[in-house]
């Protein structure tokens, strides 16, 4: 009971955020695993269900495209190799949890691994709200998004308490929660960024290629839209 009571309250935002290493808290996937809808088992090798789409929105998709499904993981393989854009997932979600599990590749002397998971986005991203991936690094929420009726930048790297990021190579949890006006972000084990203030109530959920080879798996969505027919037929 005081589990769920601590969990509560820190999605709640009445206990501030510590993100202590000893502090860990079971992500929403492990406290509940049912009635979530498997992302990359319903794609199949050419992916269906997913679209690419250029950042910034004006820009050019290459022609070949740098994501594929790897048949003996399963995992969702993004080269780097193609530009900027991101991989959309073609259904607009209102609330809900966007699970995704990454790592990146590591390259001897490489520096500035970088890449995204978007929940919330427009379809063109125009609008897209991220969580920062990075080697060691990232673990916050920024986004361009309206601010009174404007599309401003949003940072909130210097509000997080610490990165609970783990370095390129190794794999990472994160859980994007949408609720209402309020985005948390969950990283290995603890909150480490919240935004009250998100006025887009209904998006698109994606990935980021930025120029790094990286790898997602268990990417999974759940609804917590009564309404949402998803969350109705799409269990598992």
């Amino acid at each position: 009971m005081r589990f769920c009571r601590r969990i509560l309250a820190l999605l709640l935002g009445l206990i501030p955020l510590t993100a202590r290493a000893d502090d860990v808290v079971a992500g929403a996937l492990e406290r509940d695993p049912q009635g979530w809808t498997d992302l990359l088992a319903r794609a199949g090798p050419k992916l269906e269900g997913w679209t690419r789409g250029p950042i910034p929105p004006q820009g050019k998709l290459g022609e070949r495209s740098q994501w594929s499904l790897d048949a003996t993981t399963g995992s969702l393989v993004c080269q780097g190799d193609g530009g900027h854009e991101w991989l959309r997932w073609d259904q607009e979600l209102g609330d809900c949890i966007f699970h995704v599990e990454w790592r990146f590749t590591p390259v001897p002397g490489k520096k500035g691994y970088n890449s995204g998971v978007y929940a919330r986005n427009a379809a063109d991203a125009r609008i897209w709200h991220q969580a920062q991936t990075g080697d060691g690094s990232g673990g916050f929420l920024f986004a361009n998004t309206p601010v009174e009726g404007v599309i401003k930048r949003i940072n909130l790297s210097k509000q997080q308490p610490a990165s609970r990021v783990k370095p390129a190579g190794e794999w990472n949890e994160f859980e994007i929660t949408c609720r209402g006006k309020e985005m948390t972000l969950w990283v290995n084990g603890a909150v480490t960024s919240q935004w009250r203030e998100c006025n887009v109530p209904r998006g698109y959920v994606g990935l980021e290629a930025e120029g790094f080879r990286i790898e997602f798996r268990n990417v999974k969505v759940k609804s917590l839209d009564e309404s949402s027919p998803s969350k109705a037929k799409n269990k598992g």
